[in-house]
């Protein structure tokens, strides 16, 4: 018995029908779920834009002893010239390191004081390619002549932090992702398995005048394709939404730029296919357990 594209639409729209409410349902579990796993990939793309710009402004600064001398100086300069991961580099010198050094200390009046442009030390301030590389960057400096205490400074526990807090929230948008698709994939199978129970009977009465198994399997497949469609929709359309909370509060809380189009398109585009998978993953389980052809 051949399958026909009128007699396949048919039949999943009247499925559709006969069981509004359980398809509703997942219709409506499929569109938070995805919703919520689309807004998540928003909010990790924003996270890891913001952490390249964090580590790309992170300094690796090289304090040298106000008494250094050019000798000194010029080997310092040769070392950083020679070091690949250290990307540009300024060097600060006795008036513009106090300078600074008056910002940093505009609160402390007492220090202000005895602080004199003469003792303030000169840095060699370097932008590094990656914030890993700020530990072996700054050995090379340990124990150089006219180092301050004899070794380079960099923001080491920003760094850890900043990683840490990453590794962390990547994890668990992942867990809720899985637990979301999951909970959206069973749901979807419970409402096949419901419309397979509803026409047990008609079933029967097809195997008998001799409808092949496809012809009584694509129906209830394509239901369950349509369904993750449809929640990937409208999952895409509040995804579109989110993206403007997310990206104000980009504007307002970090210092980041905005999301690019081309992400929140590739977004929306996983998004529905994510739930396209979910609705044939479902039915296809529904199918091959409860449907006895």
């Amino acid at each position: 018995m051949a399958v026909s594209f009128d007699y396949v639409a048919k039949e999943t729209m009247a499925n559709l029908w006969r069981n509004r409410v359980m398809a509703l349902a997942a219709v409506l579990t499929v569109a938070v779920s995805l919703s919520l796993v689309g807004t998540a990939l928003l909010l990790r793309q924003v996270v890891n834009r913001q952490i390249g710009q964090w580590s790309s402004n992170v300094s690796l600064q090289v304090f040298m002893n106000a008494n250094a001398t050019p000798q000194q100086l010029n080997e310092v300069k040769v070392l950083i010239s020679q070091e690949p991961q250290i990307t540009s580099c300024s060097y600060l010198n006795h008036e513009r390191s106090y300078q600074q050094a008056r910002q940093v200390l505009a609160g402390e009046p007492t220090a202000l004081q005895a602080l004199t442009p003469a003792i303030t030390p000169t840095v060699y301030r370097c932008q590094l390619q990656n914030a890993n590389d700020a530990p072996a960057v700054a050995s090379i400096f340990t124990g150089v002549p006219g180092v301050f205490q004899g070794h380079a400074q960099y923001p080491a526990q920003s760094i850890r932090t900043m990683q840490k807090i990453t590794n962390i929230l990547q994890v668990v948008l992942l867990a809720i992702a899985i637990v979301l698709l999951i909970s959206s994939l069973v749901l979807i199978l419970n409402a096949i398995r419901m419309a397979i129970f509803a026409r047990r009977r008609e079933v029967s009465v097809m195997k008998l005048v001799g409808a092949t198994n496809w012809f009584i399997r694509i129906p209830f497949m394509l239901e369950g394709l349509v369904q993750g469609l449809i929640g990937a929709i409208v999952a895409a359309g509040i995804v579109l939404l989110s993206n403007i909370g997310v990206n104000y509060l980009v504007r307002h809380y970090l210092s980041s730029s905005t999301l690019p189009v081309s992400q929140l398109v590739v977004t929306e585009v996983v998004v529905v296919v994510i739930g396209v998978l979910v609705g044939v993953i479902g039915s296809t389980v529904a199918v091959r357990q409860f449907l006895d052809v």
